[in-house]
Formats: C-alpha cells, structure tokens, sequence
C-alpha cells in the first residue's frame, strides 16, 4: 500500500505546489467514538478553522459514546460546530459524513475504529481511495490493541507497513479542558510524509502539540502493551493506595518493560520494513539521536538486541505515563479503571478471576463494557505475541504476571494472588523477574541455592570456568521459605519459555 502525500520522487511543480496548500489541508475521522469526538470538541473550543471533518460509523450517533450526563453538559455551541464537522447538506436537510467523502475532502484520514472493525475499515478505505483517484490521501490509524486474522496475531502497523499511527495521552475529560494542553506524534515510516502529516494534525487545534515520528510499528506495538499494563497499574494503586512507597518501583517496571519490548519488536520488523529517511535524517525529523541501539556479546560477536531510537518520542513516553497514573481531576483511563475493578474482586472474592467472562462482568458492574478494554483484547493475544517477536521473560515478566492471574489453573491463582496481594513479595517479584535468565543469584535461586551462604560455589562461578554445575545443586543451601515470587517465576517459566 502505497501511502504518501508526494510522488517517491516529486517534481518542483508538485511539492510547491502541495507546501503552498498545506495550511488548507483537512483532517478527517473516522468512527468518533469517545477519543476522536473529544479531541474534535478539543479543536471546535480553541480553533476556529474549518480543517476537521467527521464520519461516525453507520448506525452510529456523533455523541453516542459519552454518557448522558457528560453529553448533556456540553457547551451546546461548540456541539454545534461539531455536529457541522460531522455533516454535509442534501436535499432533505442533511445527513452524516461517511468514509468516501472524506476521502474526498481530506488529506488526512485517521481510521478511528477499533480492533474490532480496523481491518475493514482499511481495506475500504484503499478501495475507495482508489476508486475516487484520492490515493494521495494519507491513511493512518490510532487502534490501541492486537488484532487477530485467519489464526494469527498481528500488529495493524506491521501488516500494513506504510499506514500513519497518530497517537499521543489524551483523557477524554481532559480534552474537553479549555486550560489543558496535550502532545501526540504522527508516525510514519516515510520522514518527509511523518513531517507533513504531524505539520497538518499540529494545526487542529493550539491547544494538541504534534511532532513527527518515523516509528510507527513500535508506537502501535507500545500502544497495545501499555493498555495491558494499564491494567496491572489500575490494579496496583488502588489494592495497594496505601503503602505509597511501593507503586512507583511498579509503574517503573511496566515503564521500562512498554520500551523493552518495542525495542526488540523494533529489531525484528525493521529487517524487512526499513525505515525511509533518504532525504529527511531522524535528527533533521527532529530526533535528538540517529540511532539508539543495545548490544550484547554473543560468543565473541557484538549483536544487535534492540533498538530504542523511538524512545525519544517524547509523546510516546507520555502516552504510556499518563495511562498507568491516576488524575488529579477526572476519570483515569478505561483499562486503568478495569484494573480498579480486578481490585474490587480481589477484595471482595479474596481470589483471582475464575476466567476473563466472569471478570467482564465484574467490569459491567462499574459501567465498563467490553468493547472499550483494549487491554484485555490485547491479554487473549499475547502468549502468541510473545512467541512471534521472541521476548524475553526478563522484558515481560509483568505482562506475563497479569496474564496467568486470568488464565491459570485455578490452583495455580492461589499462588498468583499470595504475591499480587502482598506488598513484599510483588516488590521482590518486581525487583528479580527483570533479570536476565544468566543473573548468577537468580538462577540459583529457582533452584532452591541461596549462593551467598555457599562459599566454594561461589567462589567457583565467578573464577572458574570449569566447575561442576551438576556437582553444585548437591552442596547444601539455604531455602527462603518465604520465596512465593521465586515460585511464581517458576510458574512464568514453565507458560512462558523465551
């Protein structure tokens, strides 16, 4: 698929031509559930230029994802102003946009629809582009989870290399903040599209900083897991609101793993889809590094692990920040507040969910529905995922953590909930299932070897190269009888084999 505003080699004519219009340019969306009708409420309050235009989804209302009372005590006219972003007049008054004519109108057309409806939604959109000779118009996405297709698990961004991904930390609440402001990156792999596009999105409203990014694989990839991780921080601070001390060592671990894995998702995919900065390098996009690679000494031979040059996408980081923090005014995020709602079942149940149905219902209890958990339609894809992009446990083990407290034995959970509940063994699990399987203390310690209180073994890993490994789990040891996060990684290791 081939998406850009320009020819791969334009002309003079043509791109002076496309820079003198740039200021014209029109962004549209399409299916405004809560994000894009807020971010459109967001403009219509601080813009007064007519450069948005919006498509809700056949069937659906233009306000219809907000709850009656939020909907109800809107400002009736910057509604208005929405309502006419959203309509084009006909012969009996008006009707609502759809896909083909903001294809027809627009330069940009953000598929807003969710993993449940994305996939059509991009193959409609290519045929109508086409169909309507707009194939210059620029697609781009912002669905926050995995998809499946025929069996198989799949980032959007991955299956389709060249299409955008806008994405960036926006609460609905907030966005309809007159004194709140935001930042979001567009990303596409092409540089000179990645700066024009996030140029047009940075002209939507004073209030939304855009800047440009060329990682747009790795942004969706960390849009997914943050969602998962959402959950766990959602579950973290409010089970544990009262010991302070332990919730930023947490948000820190699921922080750190988001950009792990991306990074090793980065090292994968960007072997078969390059990145195209010909013409425009990353720092003249507005990097501030070329490259930000990690490397490790594999039998003598440096080799590249990951590749972290997204991480200085400052919005990014941002994003996953935001969403793992409670607010100081407001709703936090829909997967935070389901993570909220695992504690209440904690609390109340004094267990792990059964399965994920009986835990949906506990969500619709608290007015969350199903179909606003990205997280959790990210959770049922991720063993595949992982074995896909080949991530590390040591990158993982907090995905993997929230993922066997729903998808265990029910034997298993007893042991899932002893740590998830105890403020010392989560810390420890926290502090040791970050290391790297080849850590000298951790690998003795899953086998039961405290190696600290064994001199000769110690002594034999660190200066000699030839001792007896087999030799060494007969030497007495001491045992932590207080280890049930050793366990628990035991049990991470035997579902998770990476």
């Amino acid at each position: 698929m081939k998406n850009n505003f320009l020819s791969e080699k334009p002309n003079k004519f043509e791109f002076n031509s496309f820079i003198e219009q740039i200021n014209n340019s029109k962004v549209g969306f399409y299916s405004i559930g809560l994000y894009p009708a807020s971010l459109a409420y967001n403009c219509a309050l601080h813009s007064q230029k007519e450069n948005i235009l919006l498509a809700p989804r056949p069937g659906r209302t233009l306000f219809g994802a907000f709850p009656q009372e939020i909907s109800t005590s809107m400002d009736s006219k910057i509604k208005d102003r929405i309502k006419k972003m959203a309509t084009i007049p006909n012969k009996s008054g008006s009707c609502f946009n759809d896909l083909s004519e903001l294809i027809k109108n627009c330069n940009i057309v953000i598929l807003a629809s969710n993993s449940n409806h994305i996939i059509d939604d991009i193959s409609l959109a290519i045929k109508l582009r086409k169909s309507l000779n707009r194939e210059k118009v620029v697609l781009a996405c912002l669905v926050g989870s995995f998809c499946m297709d025929n069996g198989e698990p799949f980032i959007i961004c991955e299956k389709f290399p060249n299409l955008g991904f806008f994405t960036g930390f926006h609460r609905h609440g907030a966005l309809r903040n007159p004194n709140d402001s935001f930042t979001a990156n567009f990303c596409h792999p092409n540089s000179i599209t990645a700066l024009l596009g996030a140029k047009i999105l940075n002209d939507l409203s004073p209030k939304i900083q855009v800047s440009s990014g060329v990682h747009n694989t790795e942004c969706q990839y960390i849009k997914a897991i943050k969602n998962i991780s959402s959950i766990f921080a959602g579950f973290v601070n409010d089970f544990h609101s009262d010991k302070p001390g332990m919730l930023p060592t947490i948000n820190t671990v699921l922080l750190s793993q988001c950009f792990d894995q991306a990074a090793s998702v980065s090292s994968f995919i960007r072997q078969f889809n390059s990145i195209e900065s010909k013409n425009l390098s990353l720092k003249k996009l507005g990097y501030g590094e070329e490259m930000i690679i990690a490397q490790e000494l594999v039998k003598e031979k440096i080799v590249e692990k990951r590749d972290h040059t997204f991480s200085q996408l400052n919005a990014v980081t941002a994003d996953v920040l935001g969403s793992m923090s409670l607010p100081m005014d407001g709703k936090p995020t829909r997967n935070f507040q389901a993570g909220q709602v695992l504690s209440s079942l904690f609390l109340k149940l004094k267990r792990c969910p059964k399965d994920i149905p009986e835990f949906i219902q506990w969500c619709k209890k608290f007015s969350l529905s199903q179909g606003g958990l990205e997280g959790l339609k990210s959770l049922c894809y991720w063993p595949d995922i992982y074995r896909k992009f080949n991530i590390k446990n040591n990158n993982c083990s907090m995905i993997n953590l929230i993922y066997l407290c729903f998808y265990a034995t029910a034997k298993e959970k007893e042991l899932i909930y002893s740590v998830l509940i105890d403020p010392e063994q989560i810390t420890n699990y926290c502090q040791v299932s970050v290391r790297n399987k080849d850590s000298l203390e951790l690998s003795y310690s899953l086998q039961g070897i405290d190696i600290f209180s064994i001199g000769e073994l110690f002594y034999e890993n660190i200066f000699l190269d030839d001792f007896d490994r087999e030799a060494c789990k007969q030497m007495s040891s001491e045992v932590d009888t207080k280890s049930n996060y050793l366990e628990v990684m035991k049990l991470v290791n035997k579902y998770f084999r990476n």
